[in-house]
């Protein structure tokens, strides 16, 4: 470990705990693409940071805010947020054990607990991030608009802005935008975690699913669903548990690629052209 590096992690623990403790070791964690993780572990315990110095001044902040929107409804676990600044983040570290041996029909029937906390409207008091893009929440009433509009056309302006993709293409889009309206159901608003695929899953000292980094906003609750999809389905159990406990309507699985538009444009924006393919192909299924 380098001094640097120690001097920094202490900084944080000191201005996030406001007592001074001393880190005697810690392990660099993989997982993400946007900020370095470390597990910090001192005499009094252990705690994760996520900093990064080259992020919005507002993002931890943010993604605070997320955490504990969703800690509050107490339908399923989150970390506590015990330290914020402009270039960190500072929670309790999870104590991963082995999972209870219904984990993901738990997770399955939490989710959908957490999927009936509603609002008036969609969308959120507050703009967030999801991943180090800005996520507007504009708040509308209808939520098959909020999608297109603050989801679906936000994505593809800064991809066209940016070149990753054409005038063709945003022309193809905006024909397939105008036909969601018929083809989506409309629901009311669900609280979501909003980044929910698998490397946002883990398991705590109780063996239960705890989820950690959201892009929280009250949306339609079927695009949560096909983000599990998004890299490869969750164990079938988890959408058996869930279906049973809240119905999603007839047709959802031919919806999935519609819902998984926003994420692959994310993916476009933040990673490259290397995504535009898989943008064509729905074009293609559903425009021609």
């Amino acid at each position: 470990m380098t001094n640097q590096s120690t001097i920094f992690f202490e900084q944080v623990l000191s201005q996030s705990l406001s007592k001074s403790l001393k880190v005697n070791n810690y392990q660099t964690l993989s997982g993400g693409s946007i900020n370095q993780a470390v597990a910090l572990h001192t005499v009094e315990g252990s705690f994760f940071l996520k900093y990064n110095a080259q992020t919005p001044a507002d993002m931890f902040a943010k993604e605070a805010q997320g955490l504990e929107l969703l800690r509050k409804t107490e339908a399923i676990a989150l970390p506590k947020v015990l330290g914020i600044g402009q270039d960190f983040l500072l929670l309790e570290l999870i104590d991963a054990r082995q999972r209870i041996p219904d984990f993901w029909a738990d997770f399955g029937r939490s989710l959908a607990a957490l999927h009936r906390h509603s609002a008036p409207q969609f969308g959120l008091n507050h703009d967030n991030y999801i991943g180090k893009l800005p996520q507007p929440n504009t708040l509308t009433k209808n939520g098959v608009e909020f999608f297109i509009e603050h989801r679906l056309r936000q994505q593809t302006k800064l991809a066209y802005d940016t070149r990753q993709i054409d005038q063709a293409l945003c022309s193809q889009l905006d024909r397939l935008y105008d036909k969601l309206p018929k083809l989506l159901p409309h629901e009311a608003p669900a609280l979501l975690h909003g980044d929910l695929w698998s490397g946002n899953v883990m398991n705590n000292a109780e063996g239960v699913v705890t989820l950690i980094d959201p892009a929280v906003y009250y949306g339609l609750r079927e695009a949560e669903l096909a983000f599990t999809e998004m890299f490869g389905r969750f164990d079938s159990s988890f959408y058996e548990a869930y279906h049973q406990t809240f119905p999603l309507e007839p047709g959802y699985s031919q919806r999935v690629d519609l819902y998984n538009l926003y994420p692959t444009l994310v993916h476009v924006n933040l990673f490259g052209q290397g995504y535009v393919g898989a943008v064509k192909l729905v074009v293609r299924r559903f425009v021609g």
